[in-house]
């Protein structure tokens, strides 16, 4: 394997971590306005991801990072191509962050119920958007010889990225009820269990869906089609063992099985490009590839040393965070966000 095949794989992986981890972040962000009846509700459902959300984020910085350091020409095309829809996830990103800290400075107040809408929608739209980006990629924007990217509305809008949009988004929330029910107790777990199953029967049918237009408006599944297939297998399997782990209330299960769901999903996603980085609509022999968006091997090689020095701290400090806080949260503990 090539190190330019070897970091497309890494950037997969970290795409991986990220939708898995921030998955149910965003899944409880949109969760509290579906489930808490009150401020109170409102506030535990935050706490449970207080401790992650932050650490989360940075999946999505380290993955916008390796790609600039090992495909540079990648990241010209996409950050520039697809420059306004990552800026709106920016900024969702950084008003969902500050809306985290200031919910609670001043509690019950007038500007409460604003941060608490910046939490919903800086959760919503994040997976959106990205969903739809990934899709469009997929399904192949105007990338011309230069690798410059000059994409119209309807590149970026049409049935298919804005479907897969709503996909994401769904698994992202079904994601983040999967985590409440392990998180709290009490009324809100049992609200959030009946919800979970509604939502997981609509993943399933939002799936099929997004499988047939997959297969209609994107290669994948032609270079592809033995481990597309067996992908989307997998998913379809995780997700109805999360519909019946939650409805026989094991709620860690439904949560792997939930994340694993996601896991598979953007596995997919990787898979289908493969060795493309992104799919040129204008003609094939404008694909950017692991081979012509790639550094230099001697960065390469240089990146590979430190990210494999550096990747068990940074894996050994997420498993201890998330031990340290495995507890479920209830209104008896001291809130803090």
């Amino acid at each position: 394997m090539e190190l330019s095949e070897l970091w497309f794989v890494l950037i997969a992986v970290v795409f991986i971590g990220f939708f898995f981890l921030e998955g149910f972040d965003f899944g409880v962000g949109m969760s509290t306005r579906f489930l808490a009846r009150n401020q109170g509700e409102r506030s535990i459902m935050v706490n449970t991801i207080g401790p992650f959300w932050d650490a989360n984020e940075v999946w999505l910085l380290t993955g916008g990072g390796a790609i600039f350091a090992a495909f540079p020409n990648w990241y010209a095309t996409m950050f520039s191509g697809y420059y306004i829809p990552l800026l709106a996830v920016l900024l969702c990103l950084i008003g969902r962050g500050v809306s985290f800290e200031f919910r609670s400075k001043v509690p019950n107040s007038r500007w409460t119920n604003v941060w608490d809408w910046t939490i919903f929608f800086g959760s919503l739209l994040p997976p959106f958007l990205l969903g739809v980006l990934f899709t469009s990629m997929l399904k192949g924007m105007p990338i011309d010889k230069d690798m410059n990217m000059t994409a119209g509305f309807t590149d970026f809008i049409n049935v298919y990225s804005l479907w897969g949009g709503l996909t994401v988004t769904l698994l992202s929330f079904l994601h983040g009820l999967n985590f409440l029910t392990m998180k709290t107790d009490g009324d809100l777990r049992k609200r959030s269990a009946a919800l979970a199953r509604k939502v997981a029967l609509a993943v399933l049918g939002a799936l099929v869906i997004f499988v047939g237009l997959s297969w209609t408006n994107t290669d994948i599944f032609k270079v592809r089609f033995v481990p597309e297939l067996i992908l989307v297998a997998l998913i379809v399997v995780v997700y109805v063992l999360s519909y019946t782990f939650i409805s026989q209330k094991r709620e860690g299960l439904a949560f792997t099985m939930s994340g694993l769901g996601l896991a598979f999903t953007v596995s997919a996603i990787f898979v289908g490009l493969f060795p493309r980085v992104m799919i040129s609509s204008i003609n094939k022999a404008f694909d950017l590839t692991v081979y012509n968006a790639s550094s230099g091997a001697y960065s390469l090689k240089v990146m590979t040393i430190v990210a494999l020095t550096i990747l068990p701290f940074v894996l050994g400090y997420t498993i201890w965070s998330y031990y340290i806080f495995r507890k479920r949260v209830t209104d008896k503990e001291h809130l803090t966000y």
